[in-house]
């Protein structure tokens, strides 16, 4: 049996008596973990030859068994995203060629118009007393054979299948795992849907024999009280999941638990430092995506908010040009150049762990391009080298002729007092180009006056890139793996219920209607009013 796979790594767990995954008042063990994967790829198997199983559901034993038996008998499951509508879903499952629907009990409303529609059986997702049957052993698992399809968050346009292969899974298990002990319990509260928790949670647990502790679905407030009823020593976030969690009461004994490491990506650089200082860990934010061809490991000795250095084979490219881009000028943690620094982030010597899309040649060509993989990232290095963040494909402005990359913005924006969370994006200038407006969710109050003196302190914004409007929210749309959907916010602008700041020459004060009738207008003026019915 390759070493590589997901089954492989099953087969080891096999004879192993200790705690394997903690559920609510349940554990079972890995042998009765490894047992369940087998009757449950058995149970597949008894309704058909190399099944593509939709799959609605939180995270609860039943799925991560579901998964398990599909990489020890050869069928796939389609982890679909219940948070979205049922055309979307549709469109989903039609694209990933699924012919059996299984739905976790709070998602049954939506198993029946879907399987209507795609003319295929829906069923409740089994419990864990699955029917063992002929077990299913996984002996004859290839790296390459297919075990999931998972859609990307879809932050910047429609999601897309990643193949999820036994290999993809197995290798950054091997490589998370290699930080735990059979005595860890791993965390889990971030959607199985997403490849985060499956790679970043799921895999290193069965790499390493540490348990899983599973979450239904993620609680900021119930993380804590989980970590320390199930003596979790690893978590996995995504997203700006610790922004949440640092938004609940500070209490003096939240350094009183047994976790060590937090493992997750997109965390802002004020929520991990301020997250490992209240819990006690040790807070480790890679880079990484769904496809999983670039991967940067984070460099505690870099400066503050970089994703570490550019790892062999990846370069930052102008997408127009091709060519390498040149280093970042920084000056205060400001970038001087964006307009040459920035690129995009590009496997120039392979595809990674990438395997593809599903059944989207389109999609393919649009990350491969000459055998390197173009990511849709955008990011800009120092001089020696550490690599910054910089947004994604949709994540430029153009203002008065200045391109900005929104990430440093955000970070700056972070900073000030009672920032839960801040979102930066474009909205369209009535003359030409972008303004630069800013979602944030505020613990307490908005003073105007002290967040002017703010920014007024900030050496890393340039004037161009001080926030033209600012939208006070109680939350911003997000996807269900906490990334927020900026196209959303966008589309909004400055029309939106939420209270709205504007930035004029004598400083901030609410926008109101008058001033957005003027806006209009302003736009007619230049003949730009498309800009705003797009």
């Amino acid at each position: 049996m390759a070493a590589n796979t997901l089954a492989a790594l099953l087969h080891a767990r096999a004879e192993d008596d200790r705690p394997g995954l903690m559920f609510e008042d349940t554990t079972w063990s890995w042998r009765e973990h490894v047992a369940a994967c087998r009757a449950a790829g058995a149970w597949l198997s008894g309704r058909g030859a190399g099944l593509h199983v939709g799959v609605l559901s939180e995270n609860v034993p039943e799925l991560v068994f579901l998964v398990g038996g599909a990489a020890l008998s050869g069928h796939v499951v389609v982890a679909l995203n219940p948070t979205r509508s049922v055309d979307e879903l549709i469109r989903d499952a039609r694209a990933t060629d699924v012919d059996l629907l299984l739905a976790d009990a709070p998602y049954a409303g939506l198993a029946g118009p879907l399987s209507e529609a795609l003319g295929v059986e829906a069923l409740p997702l089994p419990d864990a007393s699955w029917s063992p049957g002929d077990a299913a052993s996984g002996e004859d698992a290839a790296p390459e054979e297919l075990v999931m399809l998972i859609f990307t968050s879809g932050t910047s346009g429609r999601p897309r299948a990643v193949r999820i292969t036994q290999r993809k899974m197995a290798v950054p298990g091997l490589s998370l795992g290699a930080m735990l002990t059979p005595s860890d319990v791993v965390y889990c509260s971030m959607p199985l849907f997403h490849s985060g928790a499956l790679m970043a949670a799921y895999a290193p647990a069965v790499v390493s024999g540490a348990a899983l502790a599973l979450r239904r679905r993620f609680s900021a407030s119930g993380l804590l009280p989980d970590i320390r009823r199930y003596g979790c020593t690893y978590l996995h976030y995504v997203g700006k999941a610790l922004s949440y969690v640092l938004a609940t009461p500070e209490r003096p004994d939240d350094a009183d638990n047994p976790l060590r490491i937090a493992f997750g990506n997109e965390g802002s650089a004020v929520a991990t430092r301020r997250f490992g200082e209240r819990f006690g860990c040790r807070v480790i934010d890679a880079f990484g995506s769904t496809e999983t061809a670039i991967s940067l490991s984070p460099d505690p000795s870099g400066p503050p908010g970089c994703l570490g250095r550019l790892p062999e084979g990846v370069l930052i490219l102008d997408p127009f040009t091709g060519r390498p881009c040149p280093p970042g000028r920084i000056e205060d943690g400001r970038l001087l150049n964006p307009d040459e620094a920035v690129g995009e982030l590009v496997n120039v010597r392979g595809l990674g762990l990438f395997d593809g899309y599903y059944n989207d040649p389109e999609a393919d060509a649009e990350r491969i391009r000459d055998g390197a993989f173009w990511s849709g990232d955008l990011a800009y290095a120092d001089g020696d080298g550490y690599v910054f963040f910089a947004g994604r494909g949709t994540e430029r402005l153009r203002v008065d002729g200045e391109n900005l990359a929104v990430a440093p913005i955000e970070a700056a924006l972070r900073e000030f007092a009672g920032v839960v969370e801040a979102a930066v994006y474009p909205v369209p200038d009535p003359a030409a180009g972008d303004q630069v407006m800013a979602a944030l969710v505020l613990e307490g109050g908005f003073d105007p006056a002290a967040f002017t003196a703010f920014l007024a302190t900030r050496r890393d914004l340039g004037t161009k890139s001080l926030p033209r409007y600012i939208r006070l929210s109680d939350h911003l749309p997000q996807t269900p793996s906490h990334k927020v959907i900026k196209r959303v916010l966008a589309r909004e602008g400055w029309r939106t219920a939420d209270p709205v700041w504007v930035r004029s020459g004598s400083g901030l004060r609410p926008l109101t209607d008058s001033d957005v009738k003027g806006i209009e207008e302003e736009f007619v003026r230049h003949g730009r009013q498309h800009l705003l019915e797009a």
